[in-house]
């Protein structure tokens, strides 16, 4: 969600689908695909495939740590949303449509389930002694909603929180990569990267990175 692009799941499906057919081809309708991602969800796919990948991330902190030279310092970067926190119960709320303000007012509350995978390699980075560091395209005014939400879900503690600031120009996949960048040059390897989406990912800068599946919703 974050201020991004606002294409639900079912309309990137749908502009995805258009895009890739030919100009007299009718898209794949707007409700079936919003229904697709429901059964997606209910019938216990998505999580399966999020504890898949949170259980390869677990295993990489845990082997890397074990390699962990003498003095090196180690950090995890996680995404938030859909990544640690998930926003469906809005997002359902909402048949999948983004509007700011009530976005907004859900970030404010901070009250975005965890998602209890993802919090277990959280909670393995920090037992072994890695540094953690959220990094996410909510914007700087997110900020006291967000650090509710974290302590909520028992992820207060961490490195940083890095949200995007004010009048920035830079897509979310620039403004990622720039920082993960910055937290290398500050000494820090980067051993695992985490989130939903590709542009959480892409722009390298981290050892490993970990996709978990992102039916929801494109942030570029």
């Amino acid at each position: 969600m974050i201020r991004r692009l606002s294409l639900t799941l079912a309309g990137a499906l749908a502009v995805f689908l258009a895009g890739c057919a030919t100009p007299t081809t009718e898209p794949l309708n707007l409700t079936t695909a919003k229904k697709a991602v429901v059964g997606y969800v209910e019938s216990g796919q998505y999580e399966r495939q999020v504890q898949a990948v949170a259980t390869e991330a677990v295993r990489t902190v845990e082997a890397r740590v074990a390699r962990r030279r003498a003095g090196e310092k180690l950090a995890v970067v996680f995404d938030i949303d859909e990544t640690i926190i998930s926003n469906l119960p809005h997002m359902r709320a909402m048949d999948f449509g983004y509007v700011p303000k009530l976005w907004d007012a859900w970030v404010d509350r901070g009250e975005g389930p965890a998602i209890a995978p993802v919090v277990e390699v959280y909670r393995t980075a920090r037992r072994l002694g890695v540094e953690v560091f959220f990094l996410t395209g909510r914007h700087e005014s997110d900020r006291p909603g967000t650090l509710k939400n974290l302590a909520a879900i028992g992820c207060g503690d961490f490195r940083e929180l890095i949200l995007k600031p004010p009048g920035t120009s830079q897509t979310t996949g620039e403004f990622k990569t720039a920082t993960r960048r910055r937290i290398m040059e500050s000494g820090y390897a980067i051993i695992a990267n985490i989130g939903d989406q590709v542009s959480d990912l892409e722009g390298g800068f981290a050892e490993r990175t970990f996709k978990l599946p992102g039916p929801f919703y494109i942030v570029q």
